[in-house]
């Protein structure tokens, strides 16, 4: 990930590469009921803290202590000698003083730090903008952004991102012989508990740096599939993250999944591309299923090794600034060309399925994208590595789509059968099987 580029979100925030497909749950009624109460009683407590700190947290704290300002009372540290700027106002500061001072005096449950609560003001300014995709990260969390982006980390090998029905975090997607393969875990699984603790109003970064971990420790996580309740465990460890996958399908047609846009996609595309065309292929089938997004940078180099000459997408800001990123069709795809997507398709691999479509270059077959038509970019904000990510603009398909909170329909409808591609003794991808029925009739 390069820093201070637009990019889209990880979403964000993965722990490994796509394998399994998602697949339709059945919600078990009375399963469910217990479930929204209990969320609700949690909503209830959260609502309380979040007003906590977004009053603490509204402002921009600049100046907010000079090192040598901060006395100790009663064991806590204040900040009398701050200096307000901008924003953030001596009341604003003497307010946050009396806060951390009850906190740190009465507050029942824990031991809380300083460090703690500092974060999160940083935490609950970003919150009080109302949008998932813009959050503060802490230096370590901005660290585990950048690993991921390398495409090397420690880990369980699954991709999360959030459930829209319920807001609790979901497996986006399993890479293959990972530790979340082989704990069981499956595309759709909705992430309820990690290690005993509740996900339900976590940002994605915080469940996902809860399932990170040391090499070969071991992580719980309490799942619902199908209405019912499962405690997966899996065993961390290093987790390569090629991007990338290829292979021949026989008859000519080659095919490579895309799942994630990294920095290092873009030479893996490149090599797969190289290597089908050496084997003989005739025809694409380019699987964006599950991808959940990545660098704008990225999906722009492999727009141009597929789409003619002309726009790939523009981007427009809150003053109507457009910017525009481009292919000069020197590497058109001249063959036949199938793009499966789904509905955790979503941001970057939406860019590039949205001007295939647009340009007619490729039939889309699957179900409905995720819809995610903005764009964040990522700015280190401190000497002490923490960050921030915030969304900045909305894009546009070439022909002038927005398609937030709407997605892009496939050409050709088709729907995931997890019974049949879950089953161990002749296991089915019925939207792989479409598509190479698709890409034959196109080949004739």
């Amino acid at each position: 990930m390069e820093q201070n580029n637009n990019y889209f979100d990880i979403d964000t925030y993965q722990t490994g590469k796509t394998a399994g497909r998602p697949h339709s749950q059945k919600d078990n009624g009375a399963f469910w009921g217990g479930i929204v109460v209990g969320m609700l009683g949690t909503l209830l407590v959260a609502c309380v803290v979040i007003l906590i700190v977004w009053f603490a947290g509204r402002g921009e704290l600049k100046n907010w202590g000079d090192g040598n300002g901060a006395s100790e009372k009663s064991g806590t540290k204040t900040y009398s000698n701050a200096k307000a700027s901008g924003f953030v106002t001596d009341a604003m500061i003497e307010k946050i003083n009396k806060l951390v001072d009850t906190i740190h005096n009465e507050f029942y449950l824990e031991e809380v730090t300083d460090e703690k609560l500092e974060t999160g003001l940083y935490k609950g300014l970003m919150e009080a903008l109302g949008d998932p995709y813009s959050e503060y990260y802490t230096a370590d969390e901005y660290e585990n952004i950048i690993q991921g982006a390398e495409g090397i980390y420690y880990g369980i090998g699954a991709y999360v991102s959030l459930d829209k029905e319920t807001s609790l975090p979901k497996i986006a997607g399993v890479f293959k012989n990972s530790p979340a393969e082989e704990a069981g875990l499956r595309t759709d699984d909705l992430i309820y508990l990690v290690d005993g603790e509740e996900t339900y109003g976590k940002t994605l970064s915080e469940v996902v740096s809860r399932i990170k971990g040391e090499e070969y420790t071991k992580v719980t996580l309490t799942v619902i599939r199908g209405g019912e309740e499962l405690d997966l465990v899996a065993t961390r460890r290093r987790v390569e993250n090629p991007t990338v996958e290829s292979k021949m399908l026989g008859d000519g047609m080659g095919y490579i999944q895309i799942t994630e846009f990294d920095d290092v996609t873009t030479n893996q595309f490149i090599t797969a591309m190289e290597d089908l065309y050496a084997q003989g292929m005739k025809g694409l089938i380019l699987d964006l299923r599950a991808n959940p997004g990545g660098n704008l940078v990225t999906v722009v180099q492999i727009a141009q090794n597929l789409l003619p000459e002309g726009t790939i997408v523009y981007t427009e800001d809150k003053e109507g600034n457009r910017r525009t990123y481009k292919s000069k069709g020197d590497h058109e795809i001249r063959i036949p060309l199938v793009v499966l997507i789904d509905g955790n398709s979503a941001s970057a691999s939406e860019i590039l399925a949205g001007a295939i479509q647009d340009y007619k270059k490729g039939t889309l077959v699957g179900t409905t994208t995720f819809g995610k038509g903005i764009v964040q970019t990522v700015k280190p904000v401190s000497k002490d590595g923490s960050a921030i990510k915030m969304t900045i603009s909305a894009y546009f398909t070439p022909n002038g789509r927005n398609i937030h909170k709407v997605g892009i329909e496939p050409d050709i409808e088709c729907a995931f059968d997890g019974e049949l591609y879950y089953d161990t003794e002749n296991p089915v991808d019925t939207q792989l099987e479409k598509a190479k029925e698709v890409l034959k009739g196109l080949m004739k």
